[in-house]
Formats: C-alpha cells, sequence, structure tokens
C-alpha cells in the first residue's frame, strides 16, 4: 500500500547528503559514529551533526579486501572500503571520527582509518557492571573534553540536557513507527521498517526527521487495519546490524511469505531504547544508557535475552531469525546459547543465518529460508 507520510519522507531523506553539505557550508561540523554506544546525545550537544558511518554496502567491499583480510566482517570491510575509495560522504564530510572498540577487527581496522581522517578512540568496557560503568564514566569525560576541543566549543549541562531531550523525542518517534509491526497484520513490511530507519538516521536536521516520523506513525497508525486475508508468519530478526544494501535476508524472508515484523538490532529497535529520567546528571545518565545496551560483544550478556523475550512477546510472533555477519565471532557464538534460549524459554522456532553481503548465497538461503517457513505453516 502506498503511504503519502512514507513518500514525502522519501523524498526530503532522497536530499541528505545535500542537507548535510548545507549545513556544513553553514558553519556546523560533523562527527561520524561506527556504533550506537557513542552517546549521539554528546555530538548534538557540541553543536555538531552526528552520522553513522557502518558500510552496509558490497561494492566497497572488493577494494577493501586489498588491505583487510577476506575472512573479516563484511561491516568492517565494507566501512573501510568506503574509506579507501573516498565514496562515502558522509565520511568525507566528518571533521571527526568516534570508534568504538567493539571488536578485534574494527580495533584494527581504526588504526588504519586514523592513516586517512581524525579518529577519536572511546575504549568500550566488555561487561555491564558498576566497575565498567566507573570506566565508561571516564571514557565519555574524555570524549567530551575532545569535542570541546576540537569544536571550541563548552558543553554545558544544560546543553546536554537539550540534546537529550531532542534524543527522547527522535527515539520516541521512530518506536511509534516501528511499533506498528505489532499490528496483524504489520502494515509495513521489514523492508521499509528498515528503510525508514536507516533513512532517518541520516538526517542532518533532527527536529524534521522527527517531524517526518511522527508523520508516518501519525497517517499509518489512524488508518483502517488491513483485512487479514491469509497468516504470513510473523518474525523477529534479530542480530547484526543492517541496512539499504546488507537487507537480503529480510527480503529473502519477505519474498518466502514471512511478515518480519521487529528488527532486533542497532539498525532499528535497539536505537530506540527510552532515556531514563531518574538521574540529576546528565552525563551520568549517558553512561548509564549506553553502556546498558545489549550487544553481543558484552560477555555475560544477559539483557539481550530480556530484550528478545519482551519483542517476541509485544509482536506476537512466531518465530526468531538470528542473522549473523560471516566473521562476526561475538554474535556467531552467543547464537547458540539464544538458540537454547529461545527454543527452550520461548517455546519458539529459531533459524540462524550465517553470511555476507554478497548475493552469491541467495538461492541457498532462500531455500534454507523456504524449509524453515514450512515448519511454521
Amino acid at each position: 500500500m502506498s503511504w503519502s507520510s512514507l513518500e514525502q519522507f522519501r523524498a526530503k531523506s532522497d536530499r541528505n547528503v545535500l542537507r548535510m553539505q548545507a549545513e556544513k557550508k553553514a558553519g556546523r561540523k560533523v562527527v561520524g559514529q561506527y556504533c550506537i554506544y557513542t552517546p549521539m546525545e554528546l555530538v548534538l550537544a557540541c553543536g555538531a551533526i552526528p552520522v553513522s558511518l557502518c558500510g552496509t554496502k558490497n561494492d566497497s567491499i572488493a577494494k577493501a579486501e586489498t588491505v583487510l583480510p577476506r575472512s573479516l566482517c563484511p561491516l568492517i570491510k565494507s566501512s573501510f572500503g568506503f574509506a579507501l575509495e573516498d565514496s562515502c560522504p558522509y565520511l568525507a564530510a566528518s571533521d571527526l571520527v568516534v570508534c568504538d572498540t567493539t571488536c578485534d577487527g574494527k580495533k584494527k581496522m581504526f588504526e588504519l582509518l586514523a592513516r586517512r581522517k581524525p579518529v577519536y578512540v572511546l575504549e568500550l568496557p566488555q561487561r555491564q557492571d558498576a566497575e565498567a560503568l566507573v570506566f565508561w564514566q571516564k571514557q565519555l569525560e574524555l570524549f567530551k573534553g575532545k569535542l570541546e576541543e576540537t569544536f571550541k566549543v563548552n558543553i554545558s549541562d544544560d546543553a546536554l540536557w537539550q540534546a537529550i531531550d531532542v534524543s527522547r523525542r527522535f527515539r520516541a518517534a521512530l518506536q511509534k513507527v516501528l511499533d506498528l509491526g505489532k499490528r496483524k497484520p504489520s502494515p509495513l513490511t521489514g523492508l521499509e521498517l528498515l528503510e525508514i530507519a536507516f533513512r532517518a538516521s541520516f538526517m542532518p536536521v533532527y527536529e524534521e526527521r522527527i517531524s517526518e516520523l511522527e508523520s508516518i506513525a501519525s497517517e499509518i497508525g489512524a488508518a483502517q487495519a488491513a483485512e487479514n486475508t491469509g497468516r504470513a508468519p510473523r518474525i523477529l530478526l534479530t542480530g547484526v546490524p543492517t541496512g539499504l544494501g546488507s537487507h537480503k535476508v529480510i527480503k529473502i524472508l519477505e519474498e518466502s511469505g514471512a511478515s518480519v515484523v521487529c528488527i532486533d538490532n542497532c539498525s532499528c529497535y535497539k536505537k530506540v531504547r527510552p532515556i531514563p529520567s531518574e538521574q540529576h546528571d546528565p552525563l551520568a545518565l549517558l553512561v548509564r544508557h549506553s553502556l546498558a545496551i545489549p550487544c553481543a560483544v558484552m560477555s555475560p550478556n544477559p539483557n539481550r535475552y530480556e530484550t528478545v523475550a519482551e519483542l517476541a512477546r509485544e509482536f506476537s510472533v512466531d518465530a526468531v531469525c538470528d542473522l549473523t555477519w560471516q566473521g562476526c565471532q561475538t554474535y556467531d557464538v552467543e547464537s547458540y546459547s539464544l538458540r537454547d534460549f529461545v527454543q527452550n524459554t520461548l517455546s519458539l522456532p529459531f533459524l540462524q543465518i550465517v553470511t555476507d553481503y554478497a548475493e552469491s548465497d541467495v538461492e541457498q538461503l532462500r531455500i534454507r529460508i523456504q524449509a524453515f517457513l514450512e515448519i511454521l505453516s
């Protein structure tokens, strides 16, 4: 079904690069980020534009493999390939690139990236306990100082609270859109949910992205539910980040008759985790909120299982699909215990897909996915 608000959003987001370049000409700075562990609120508070730099395209991987091992995760290779080709306008526009040490592959890639761009490395702890909070607090204090030094600004508590308010409203607006998948049937496909979250993340003016997301949620939310003429299996997709260009598994699932109603990764649902309001210190609030992200780089990672259970219930899913990029050891290893949790605690069917960005295995994946969906019917 065609939605006027979604078409308007697409038209506006098609101009994201031009809008960013206009903001740059007007004097605003750009900070590139490779991970949502970096609080975008700190970047907003210094007056800069936070943009995502994670590569989701296969095109740049061949260039990256002239430097990086072929066995490395495609997300890392795609990201670095953009740097080698100088083909990503967001990376080119970045005055500073923030790099979280989420995995060994990224850490080593960042060393090479630092030869080409100004890089600041955030040392991310691998636990989520009290000791890790103290360490992470210090890391964000240092990052705040780096932003102030680089852009010659003072990040006051008032500026941080204002940025947190903008962030809260953005998260709430995006969640309203993603929560449309709770309807039966979902009025948006999984590809549309991914597209909206992906495109919105590059809109440089936050008030505009909030307004556009609110319009989509309002129009579609008010529409009469479509007649449920067929019962498509409702799928919760969890695992690694996805984006336009790395969406083939979602596409195959839906071409095979499934409905991807919820995408639990840092491209979509991990972005909308609400920021609590009980803290009086804005930086301490961001420390606690960002470190609690349930990513597989954390060990142990109990929050992920709780999140999957909650989303599976809220979205009334029929099965869980865990997507893992080849070479992503943290998500690949964690898939074993996640399978046990989903099958034995949630009593839901579980499918792990391990792949990369290339199209060479599409038909093999299609056969596996269709066989899995037959079990659900």
